[in-house]
């Protein structure tokens, strides 16, 4: 059976006021992979626009509040905590995202670690387009997540 399908066959958003609150964590990545040129320049604070990481990191976090409103069948949730981490892969010329984030209630926050992630790698891309337009964005998943009913998951 689907679950955001109602009987007339329309999309919905599941009733989820009979399960528990419980605390759910859940942690994302996403890769941007960028020339070493554009990778230099953030490093030491040459992008005109500013600190890309420090502007990507409050980036990510609002994506991780507004993430019901980007994604139509989330519900709005109840954020305890938000935190992003980016590590510098220089070997591969590439900023690798970590986005937790942190709930007590009757639904997960899979989808808004993953917005987190998203949101802080088109920030970066926005910011540093003028040097290189040929970043990409990818291997954006789900690492882990703890609570709910359907239990722990690690990738």
């Amino acid at each position: 059976m689907l679950t955001h399908i109602n009987e007339k066959g329309y999309a919905k958003m599941v009733d989820i006021s009979e399960k528990d609150n419980t605390v759910r964590v859940a942690t994302a990545t996403s890769t941007i992979s960028m020339s070493k040129e554009a990778l230099e320049k953030i490093k030491h604070g040459q992008i005109k626009k500013g600190d890309v990481l420090s502007v990507a990191q409050v980036a990510g976090i609002m994506g991780a509040k507004n993430t019901s409103n980007n994604i139509p069948m989330c519900h709005q949730i109840n954020l305890v905590g938000c935190d992003l981490d980016f590590k510098i892969d220089d070997e591969n010329s590439a900023i690798i995202i970590y986005a937790t984030c942190k709930s007590v209630g009757k639904t997960g926050v899979e989808m808004e670690a993953l917005n987190a992630c998203s949101i802080a790698a088109l920030t970066i891309y926005d910011m540093c387009k003028a040097v290189d337009k040929r970043m990409v964005i990818s291997n954006t998943h789900l690492l882990e997540k703890t609570g709910g009913k359907s239990g722990d998951f690690k990738f």
